[in-house]
């Protein structure tokens, strides 16, 4: 269920999605932008940052601080929820957040690097057994077996309500800490290896031992853009823009790490801000 259309909706709760987020509202456009509560866990692991203008000798958890207060102060609110998929609907696009869905006419994608490397096996399965929203895909596995490779604690609330349909559930989790599972969820130890399969998944392997299963999903904090935006041009592992950060996509915007390198704060920062611009001449274009 749609309630409204956003003129933008960005993707990213770093420096590069904060800048675009502070640039929209300042040309008065309407936006949401989605993000965690630690606004990017890059910045806060940091030790120390002397390359950011005007914030130096600064640890990850100050500049997140500085970055809050910011927003804060100009009304900007974070919104809690993964984006799972993005598809282009012609002139607007639709946001995919487990059940919920939200429609924008135009989209900043500031959803830094992928660290982790997909599972062998994982993009060849994907949509025949392999999935990253277990609440979207539970009904499909009514009665089945299923694998959860969890990288973070979000990871578990979506696991406990697959539980409720499944037949069984293993659990694997590649964080260490207390694990808020319900009963009938087994958690099982071991690096993900590879995902198997003839038309659809049969199997995981582990580095410790193999799993049965009906269905893997894979619950990360991120997904690679590719996976996330189809038809988005892809190039040296991350998304090509041109000088606006303009991708391939009509309306579609990117800025920060997930364009390339150097992985800087301050970088992404003014990528954020060339994205917000270049994104309200979009939409002041199309009003025409």
């Amino acid at each position: 269920m749609v309630n409204k259309r956003y003129d933008i909706a960005i993707v990213g709760s770093g420096p590069a999605g904060l800048s675009a987020a502070l640039n929209a509202k300042i040309r008065k456009k309407d936006f949401i932008i989605f993000g965690n509560k630690d606004l990017s866990s890059k910045v806060v692991k940091a030790p120390k940052v002397n390359n950011y203008l005007g914030l130096y000798n600064i640890d990850g958890l100050g500049l997140k601080e500085s970055f809050q207060n910011h927003i804060d102060s100009m009304g900007i609110e974070i919104t809690h929820e993964r984006i799972n998929s993005i598809y282009a609907m012609g002139d607007y696009y639709v946001l995919m957040v487990n059940e919920k869905m939200y429609e924008a006419k135009s989209i900043i994608l500031a959803t830094g690097i992928e660290y982790t490397k997909p599972i062998k096996g994982e993009e060849e399965f994907l949509g025949r057994g392999v999935g990253y929203c277990a609440t979207c895909d539970a009904p499909l596995y009514h009665d089945k077996i299923v694998t959860v490779i969890g990288y973070n604690k979000e990871s578990e609330e979506e696991t406990n309500f697959l539980s409720e349909v499944a037949s069984k559930i293993y659990y694997v989790p590649m964080y260490n800490g207390e694990y808020e599972l319900n009963e009938n969820i087994e958690i099982i130890k071991g690096k993900p290896v590879e995902i198997v399969g003839d038309e659809l998944v049969t199997k995981l392997i582990l580095t410790t031992k193999e799993i049965t299963t009906d269905g893997v999903f894979v619950l990360k904090d991120s997904i690679s853009p590719a996976q996330l935006v189809p038809g988005l041009q892809i190039e040296d592992d991350h998304i090509k823009v041109d000088r606006l950060m303009k991708t391939n996509l009509p309306g579609c915007f990117a800025a920060g790490d997930c364009i390339g390198k150097p992985y800087q704060y301050i970088k992404a920062a003014g990528e954020g801000n060339i994205a917000s611009l270049s994104c309200a001449s979009y939409l002041d274009s199309i009003k025409k």
